[in-house]
């Protein structure tokens, strides 16, 4: 199955017995990210809650306080 990621427009092959690709196929609202991208914002996101500044809006305040 061929996908698109929605920030860099890079175009990846995934196997159609992938996990992922049958979500994909089955739910058109999800989107798929590459690993670049996906690592990039990860790697960002730990920045900003490192800085003390970040703040969760979950529904579970017990979630909250793991972080």
């Amino acid at each position: 199955m061929r996908v698109k990621c929605v920030l860099c427009d890079q175009i990846n092959q995934l196997p159609d017995d992938n996990p992922l690709a049958k979500k994909l196929r089955n739910k058109p609202i999800h989107t798929y990210m590459c690993p670049t991208c996906k690592e990039r914002i990860s790697d960002l996101t730990e920045k900003r809650i490192a800085t003390g500044n970040f703040v969760f809006y979950r529904s579970s305040h017990l979630t909250e306080k793991d972080f």
